[in-house]
């Protein structure tokens, strides 16, 4: 356990008396599902206060949809100035390749029509977006859900579509089953999945970057399961909870961090019982490992991470975009000149230490691709104006 937070038994034994017991809080959210509840908040708050080491403690959580409730619901301003919470890369838009984007618009401006979510098409390639090249002429569709394409495509046989898959564990078990499915000869998949568990580990590594403990995702969770993280715990010592998104589910989640640290400890945790299993959705893992290979992936900000993309299987290789249409990774460049969106993925800077935040990158005209999505650290942080 980090040497930050060692000794935290010495904290004053008054400050000790006004803990209250996270497994009374957490049968109080069972029994009531008052997960907004400001009386339940008070005292999850109280808990806190009473758990705050004196020396600085900080936690990383991997989710956008947490940034988005730690922020919209202003819980940093109910934490003590010793608990700090940061976002690590837990925007799938976030951390797509320009590579992928890159080969994406040299499809759409070549007659094929490609197909996407809608965040997806306003996230800076190398030179230009998605949404630039449908305006120079591209086919580029946004796409509610996989299905829609597969639609799309059945209905127009004479056009080729190809789907940008992206996401984390979350979204791929859909691109699976589409593509068990037989989809129409006349759709492939540009396949931009990636692994949670990796970029974690590799959090862990980087120089200067101070993590306590880990507020693992709900959301991926729910399908690969509370085990896939028993290595933060039992290899790197790191206190670990899953935690759901509701501003009591956070709340709670830092205060079983917290009593991990004062006890000098390191556990696996999980405060989102009521969606996330020890095995996960097994279904869903069964799925995936038919139609998908791990291999090593390029994340925007991070680099290369160790077994932390998905691609085809061979014999699904007629659906893969990547050979029907013989794409290359030619030269591209996630980063644009200003932009520090590299240091936000990470959580090493808040939003506001960028130069261009607010100012040259805004919601409306993204610089940075976490100004993108609604699960961008960035432009959560500027709709929220928090820290400003």
């Amino acid at each position: 356990m980090r040497n930050a937070v060692r000794k935290l038994h010495e904290k004053p034994l008054e400050s000790q008396s006004r803990i209250v017991s996270t497994r009374l809080v957490s049968a109080l959210l069972k029994v009531h599902s008052r997960y907004r509840s400001p009386k339940l908040g008070k005292m999850v708050a109280h808990n806190i206060e009473g758990l705050a080491p004196p020396q600085k403690a900080k936690f990383c959580h991997v989710c956008g949809t947490h940034e988005w409730t730690i922020t919209h619901h202003g819980l940093r301003a109910l934490l003590p100035e010793t608990i700090e919470v940061i976002a690590g890369p837990g925007c799938p838009v976030c951390v797509l390749p320009a590579a992928d984007i890159d080969q994406a618009i040299s499809l759409a401006l070549n007659g094929i029509t490609v197909a996407t979510y809608g965040d997806v098409i306003r996230v800076p390639a190398t030179q230009t977006s998605l949404q630039e090249a449908k305006a120079s002429g591209g086919d580029v569709r946004v796409a509610y859900s996989l299905s829609d394409v597969v639609k799309m495509a059945r209905k127009e046989q004479k056009r080729d579509f190809v789907f940008l898959a992206i996401g984390f564990e979350t979204t791929a078990p859909s691109t699976a089953v589409e593509i068990l499915n037989k989809p129409p000869k006349n759709l492939s998949f540009l396949v931009s999945h990636r692994l949670i568990p990796p970029a974690m580990e590799l959090l862990l590594k980087i120089d200067g970057l101070q993590i306590d403990g880990f507020i693992a995702p709900g959301h991926v969770s729910t399908i690969i399961g509370t085990r896939a993280y028993e290595a933060f715990p039992d290899l790197h010592q790191m206190p670990t909870v899953v935690a759901g998104f509701e501003p009591l589910d956070v709340l709670v989640a830092v205060s079983l961090l917290l009593k991990q640290l004062r006890e000098e400890r390191a556990a696996l945790e999980n405060e989102y019982t009521r969606c996330v299993t020890w095995q996960g959705n097994t279904k869903a893992q069964q799925l995936m490992n038919q139609v998908f290979k791990v291999v090593d992936g390029w994340w925007r900000g991070l680099g290369t991470i160790p077994s932390s993309a998905l691609v085809l299987r061979e014999e699904f290789e007629a659906f893969d975009a990547r050979t029907k249409y013989d794409l290359k990774i030619r030269d591209s460049s996630d980063s644009v000149p200003g932009c520090l969106c590299h240091l936000v993925i990470v959580g090493k800077i808040s939003p506001p230490e960028c130069p261009l935040f607010r100012k040259a990158c805004t919601p409306q005209s993204p610089k940075g691709a976490c100004m993108v999505s609604n699960e961008g650290t960035c432009r959560i942080w500027a709709v929220h104006n928090e820290g400003n």
